[in-house]
């Protein structure tokens, strides 16, 4: 679905996208880091709103640089701030944002109210959009983005200034598109917002990508977790001169796998040489806030030296 290789991208002489790589599937996508990250920027350039200082991307298959026109057609876009026309009302906006994605008036009328149906304003949709509450005009703003079926949506910070039931509301909304065949590149610094909706994640710090992958496999990493019916020194010293890297806590250890090496496989080895009973044996499944943590001071840290 995306395909990125070497982006730059500088305002001045801020360098805020430097050298990204990446290669993501259809699907619930989550780009998440703090703000200033680069997650807006990186959008921007993918919508071909601001073309990139160097490096190319594709966006359904197609050169943001040289077919800009075909991205915008096969998508959808729910900015961050506010954008909106107070004074009309959601079901004028949401059809006229219908025409501009190719839809003739007639049928984008229709989808425009089939569309606020769907997000939860069938009621409200005559009214001004600026007597609309938050909640209602991120409905708004989600509407006028999937009202002429993209194949893919970009949302920036959708749950913004939501509350928890709105928030819960827009996230069960986020969840229902892959129902209509649509794909989602979910921008935000909200890491639960990303565990609870997306089944791939991009996390983002100072314009670098720290890691991509499946939501799963990079919350459960390479980490193996094991407790012994006794100590597990023993097991640990044999470990390490394996090349695993090992933490022990009594009769908790801890290793972590790289390359070709398999944790569970070592310790079972470790745990029969020894003579010691295993309690259990699992991976370490982390949160991603745990996990951006660990990333974002390692690349401090890289960017220190």
């Amino acid at each position: 679905m995306l395909e990125v290789d070497g982006l730059h991208f500088s305002y001045g002489d801020f360098h805020a996208l430097k050298g990204l790589d990446l290669d993501v599937p259809q699907g619930r996508i989550g780009l998440v880091g703090a703000n200033g990250a680069g997650k807006t920027t990186l959008v921007r350039v993918l919508l071909g709103l601001a073309p990139a200082s160097a490096g190319s991307a594709r966006v359904l298959g197609h050169d943001i640089a040289t077919e800009p026109e075909r991205v915008q057609a096969r998508v959808g876009f729910m900015p961050e701030g506010n954008c909106l026309p107070l004074e009309e009302t959601a079901a004028k906006f949401v059809a006229y944002a219908g025409e501009l994605g190719g839809l003739p008036p007639n049928v984008a009328r229709q989808r425009a109210a089939d569309t606020l149906t769907i997000v939860g304003l069938d009621e409200e949709r005559f009214r001004p959009i600026g007597t609309f509450s938050t909640g209602m005009t991120q409905r708004t703003k989600l509407a006028q983005a999937i009202v002429h079926s993209p194949d893919l949506v970009f949302l920036d910070e959708p749950t913004a200034g939501l509350d928890p039931n709105g928030r819960a509301d827009m996230l069960s909304l986020i969840n229902r598109l892959g129902d209509f065949g649509i794909s989602v590149v979910f921008s935000t610094h909200v890491l639960t917002d990303i565990e609870a909706t997306c089944d791939w994640v991009v996390m983002m710090d100072q314009g670098r990508i720290l890691r991509s992958g499946r939501l799963d496999a990079v919350q459960t990493g390479h980490r193996v977790i094991a407790e012994f019916l006794d100590i597990a020194e023993p097991a640990a010293t044999s470990l390490r001169t394996q090349g695993f890297e090992v933490e022990v806590d009594g009769r908790h250890l801890a290793v972590e796998s790289s390359g070709d090496m398999d944790g569970f496989q070592a310790i079972m080895v470790a745990a029969a040489d020894y003579g010691l009973g295993l309690r259990s044996l699992s991976a370490d499944r982390r949160s991603l806030e745990q996990l951006f943590l660990e990333e974002e001071s390692a690349n401090q840290a890289r960017a220190a030296e």
